[in-house]
């Protein structure tokens, strides 16, 4: 298998398992949408253990640990997601998953990547989204997360060119728009933001410093 090691086979065939595993639950009409970001979740879990039997890194979220997204998403569950809608506009509360909005109507909203990494949007931030009658976006930070400011290395996976913060034996992710604004490079010393409390997949960058 692609020259694996014993240990990493067993962990792919393990993870691909559980992958096939998700998708032999409850019909798909009857799950509800904190259901299927349950499963969203699960299915994430177990991409990133494929990810962790090809290349032999660490995963940083805990397979027993939920992200920090996941859990501030649960904080809106007794919401319908749509906090106000009339003939000109629709008003929708979510959270930032680091690339995207999730609605507490359980649907995925793109969030442009130059607002985020200017608004320095960090995962766990609950978001208000504003959809006019011309189907205009507007986004607007209403809850931030606690966080904290961490310095580590820039790093860039050369595959599929995935920019990463790494601290001591941690990583996170990086919007790539966030790093071509300072003009980033691998090996670059990078200050970002974390949740300050949660396991997160996603950091904000404040700050690059060119090696």
């Amino acid at each position: 298998m692609l020259g694996f090691g014993k240990k990493n086979q067993q962990a792919l065939k393990h993870a691909v398992n559980n992958t096939e595993a998700s998708f032999e639950h409850d019909e798909v009409q009857d799950l509800t949408p904190k259901d299927i970001m349950e499963a969203i979740n699960g299915i994430q879990k177990q991409l990133d253990r494929l990810k962790l039997a090809i290349t032999g890194q660490r995963n940083f979220v805990s397979d027993n640990e939920e992200s920090v997204s996941s859990k501030v998403l649960q904080e809106l569950d007794g919401k319908d997601g749509v906090v106000m809608k009339n003939t000109q506009e629709k008003v929708i509360e979510g959270v930032f998953d680091g690339q995207n909005m999730i609605g507490a109507d359980g649907q995925q909203y793109d969030v442009p990547a130059n607002y985020a990494s200017k608004s320095k949007l960090v995962e766990g931030d609950i978001l208000k989204l504003t959809i006019n009658n011309i189907g205009a976006f507007l986004y607007k930070q209403i809850k931030p997360i606690d966080r904290m400011r961490l310095v580590g290395t820039l790093e860039q996976d050369s595959q599929n060119m995935q920019y990463f913060a790494v601290s001591g034996n941690k990583r996170w992710r990086l919007l790539t728009a966030s790093v071509t604004y300072f003009h980033g490079e691998a090996g670059d010393e990078v200050v970002f933001f974390v949740p300050n409390e949660g396991m997160s997949r996603w950091a904000a960058v404040e700050n690059i410093i060119q090696k």
